[in-house]
């Protein structure tokens, strides 16, 4: 019974992918994994044996984990009708059409259904590793906030901080998001990972060394740009990936979990993560 969570510095900073490795991971060091993301805004959808809607990136997550879909994986879907409404969906079944502000005073009131489906998980699990959305340090939106350090509290989890160096300025979106933080909710930041990393490692170094020093927390990986053909639910995707266009079968997309897998173990401090659960 642990709990492990992924946050990022931005959207498509990487955490659906690293949290796919990781249940990979756990599940081929015989441990039985559970993927959770308390709220997950996409277009995209997939629809589970029983008919109800949850997001691809946790459908991906349990194929990672080898377990069925299940909308207690992800309790809130919000799915986009124009730029300021969304269909919510509540445990895959559509609750409603509303607008932003309207979804922002009516959240906190699901808080205890993602606790209570949190626990449910956490007791039936050895470990759940969690997704957190967009950035924990978007200030506007932090009040009764329940997918990033509201949700990270609820579960009493560390939290793993991912930024895309691919995009530049690493080292001050890691500086500048964990410095936005309450002082509480720093103290959950145990590790941070620089992520599509392109080039010679000992360049970076000096930055690591640096920001280590400059948050007093660990730079716990750094893993290398790789091509997947994994289906990418974030509008801001690098490219239009070929599996959006065909139907990827089980076999494909088992060899692209595998690799994603075998490259997070071989650049990650995987003995640090599990240092994380044990406590």
């Amino acid at each position: 019974m642990a709990t492990i969570m992924v946050q990022g510095t931005t959207s498509s900073a990487g955490k659906s992918m690293l949290c796919t490795a990781l249940c990979r991971i756990f599940k081929e060091d015989k441990y039985s994994v559970f993927p959770f993301k308390s709220q997950n805004m996409s277009s995209k959808s997939y629809i589970t044996s029983e008919g109800l809607e949850i997001s691809t990136a946790q459908v991906l997550q349990a194929f990672a984990a080898q377990l069925e879909p299940s909308p207690n994986m992800n309790p809130i879907l919000l799915k986009p009708t124009s730029d300021r409404k969304s269909q919510v969906f509540i445990k895959g079944k559509l609750y409603e059409n509303m607008g932003a502000v309207e979804y922002f005073k009516f959240k906190n009131s699901l808080k205890s259904m993602i606790k209570e489906t949190f626990d449910e998980a956490e007791s039936q699990y050895d470990i759940v590793v969690i997704e957190g959305a967009g950035s924990p340090a978007e200030i506007n939106l932090k009040q009764n906030d329940i997918v990033n350090m509201g949700m990270a509290e609820m579960a009493d989890a560390p939290v793993l901080l991912v930024a895309d160096i691919d995009r530049g300025g690493v080292f001050a979106s890691l500086y500048g998001t964990v410095m936005l933080l309450e002082e509480e909710e720093r103290k959950r930041v145990k590790g941070l990972v620089i992520n599509k990393f392109r080039g010679d490692k000992s360049l970076l170094e000096p930055g690591i060394q640096m920001i280590e020093e400059l948050l007093d927390i660990p730079v716990v990986g750094t893993i290398p740009y790789v091509h997947l053909e994994l289906e990418d639910e974030d509008s801001l995707s690098d490219y239009e990936k070929e599996c959006n266009n065909k139907k990827q079968d089980d076999s494909e997309k088992e060899e692209e979990i595998r690799k994603l897998a075998r490259i997070v173990r071989e650049n990650i401090d995987m003995d640090y993560i599990y240092s994380l659960l044990n406590k």
